[in-house]
């Protein structure tokens, strides 16, 4: 039986929003082998660690909401998003779980940063705040869906995610791999969070676009950028979903 793949709506209140995004990260789950299985925002913790329980694995994808700057001891931004405490308790209750369990976690975009600040890290708030005057205008961080490559990343060597990359790119060279990716962000990783390692960046500004898990027994990546709107379009989007789904069987 294909390992299940907990993934949270994306949104507790934008429900147009949650229905319409949802089905991108559960084709990419498919397509990898896996079982998506879609976690509400509206459930007793009691309802939502039963259903998480059924789940091998899990996907924190994107959300139009920003991750409540309280969480990492911070005023908020007047750029940021309003806050959606649904989602992050759903978020929260399945990394304790995952955590626990050593259950894989792959997080895309907000799953990133949720991720971040569940390990105590924290964000930048607002992209253009965070940089020098000269660096910008050089990548458009928030260019959109429409948008297929905004920018590249530079993965770092001997990472999980430089291999897992490698591999579906077929390219033996031992140095920095560049990939051309989308972007729909504002925010990013500021500081790290704890057993969490930087792993890409964007390379015109230094914003951190990928983080992985340090510990070697716990799959757990997470990528700044959407490769689940790139799956049919290139090798290395879906090879990122096949190493979840494989960490999970």
């Amino acid at each position: 039986m294909p390992p299940r793949i907990a993934i949270p709506m994306p949104h507790s209140t934008d429900l147009e929003y949650a229905q319409r995004a949802i089905p991108q990260y559960e084709r990419a789950v498919e397509l990898a082998g896996g079982l998506p299985v879609r976690i509400p925002l509206d459930q007793t913790p009691g309802e939502l660690k039963t259903m998480i329980a059924s789940c091998a694995g899990v996907l924190l994808p994107g959300s139009k909401a920003d991750v409540n700057p309280a969480k990492f001891h911070q005023p908020a931004s007047p750029h940021s998003a309003a806050a959606d405490a649904r989602r992050e308790v759903v978020d929260f209750l399945l990394l304790d779980d995952a955590y626990t369990r050593r259950k894989p976690v792959l997080g895309i975009c907000y799953g990133l940063q949720s991720l971040n600040v569940y390990r105590h890290g924290s964000l930048i708030q607002h992209i253009p705040d965070f940089l020098p005057e000269p660096a910008r205008n050089r990548v458009d961080h928030e260019a959109g869906r429409k948008v297929a490559v905004a920018h590249v990343v530079e993965i770092v060597p001997e990472s999980n995610l430089h291999r897992i990359v490698n591999g579906s790119t077929h390219d033996e060279a031992p140095g920095t791999l560049t990939l051309p990716v989308n972007s729909s962000h504002h925010q990013s990783a500021d500081a790290i969070g704890e057993d969490l390692r930087i792993v890409a960046r964007c390379p015109e500004d230094g914003i951190i676009e990928g983080l992985e898990g340090t510990t070697s027994d716990h799959f757990v990546l997470a990528v700044q950028w959407h490769p689940e709107r790139s799956v049919d379009q290139d090798q290395y989007s879906p090879s990122i979903f096949k190493a979840l789904v494989l960490a999970s069987e």
